[in-house]
């Protein structure tokens, strides 16, 4: 299962029915659990822990060393966990001292010529399409899913159960539940289908967008919104997560759309 062409360190831990292809390089200080499959080509570089059954394609490049020119060869790690996929030519870097590790959840799929820089934080069952780039510090929820060609700016937060279109730039932060799309990148509505498919019922997700409807289709500002929701709307671990979000924002949460017919007050 180890081809004899595959250059492994002595130190490097595989678990049981590892398969690495021809010309695949697994460096030291790396484990990586069992039934993963590195295919020729793929380097994994030292300070990587990957899970079990993950695919590694050839020309991924996991585990270099931030491009962060204050990284001053701190001892931080990349951590993949179980049944993800890694396509072709995807690169995921080392964390720096800002969160020792950059991590990348399980039952993920990175497509080809993707990027996930230094101290990217991505849960569970995340899709980052072809060639998307996240920036360093980029935090993104469970089940989000992100479109082709995408970039995110440093320091972004996106939430889960999120759709984002193809070839946008992620400026703002991406609420949890919702879809956004256009330039500049703006809400498009709750993504019901998604949670649909996730087997969120009706009533949650009619519930979730009432919640967006005075957040983005009611004229108000932030304040006003979250005061009203919290105020007036049921309570649910949905609004407890969205209001959470909000509130924990740095940078902003995006806006609707400026061509979007707003609801009188």
């Amino acid at each position: 299962m180890i081809s004899p062409l595959a250059h492994i360190h002595p130190n490097a831990r595989l678990g049981k029915d590892v398969i690495v292809d021809p010309f695949a390089v697994v460096e030291d200080d790396v484990q990586i659990g069992d039934g993963t499959h590195i295919m020729s080509g793929a380097v994994i570089m030292k300070k990587v822990i990957i899970g079990k059954f993950c695919k590694i394609f050839p020309g991924a490049v996991i585990g270099a060393i931030p491009q962060d020119l204050k990284f001053n060869g701190e001892d931080t790690i990349v951590q993949i966990g179980d049944n993800t996929t890694i396509r072709e030519c995807v690169t995921v870097n080392r964390g720096t001292k800002d969160k020792w590790k950059t991590v990348v959840g399980s039952n993920c799929l990175l497509m080809a010529y993707s990027h996930i820089a230094h101290d990217c934080i991505l849960g569970d069952y995340v899709i980052i399409a072809n060639s998307v780039q996240l920036a360093g510090h980029v935090e993104i929820g469970d089940h989000a899913i992100i479109g082709g060609m995408a970039a995110a700016i440093q320091f972004s937060k996106i939430g889960a159960h999120t759709y984002i279109a193809g070839g946008t730039e992620i400026i703002k932060d991406v609420p949890p539940f919702i879809k956004a799309g256009r330039s500049p990148l703006s809400y498009a509505g709750v993504n019901s289908v998604g949670l649909q498919r996730r087997g969120f019922t009706s009533e949650k997700i009619n519930g979730i967008s009432e919640i967006y409807r005075n957040i983005y289709l009611r004229g108000l500002n932030i304040t006003q919104a979250t005061q009203i929701i919290e105020k007036e709307l049921p309570e649910s671990e949905e609004k407890t997560e969205i209001l959470q979000f909000i509130k924990d924002s740095k940078r902003g949460i995006l806006k609707v759309s400026a061509k979007e017919n707003l609801e009188e007050n």
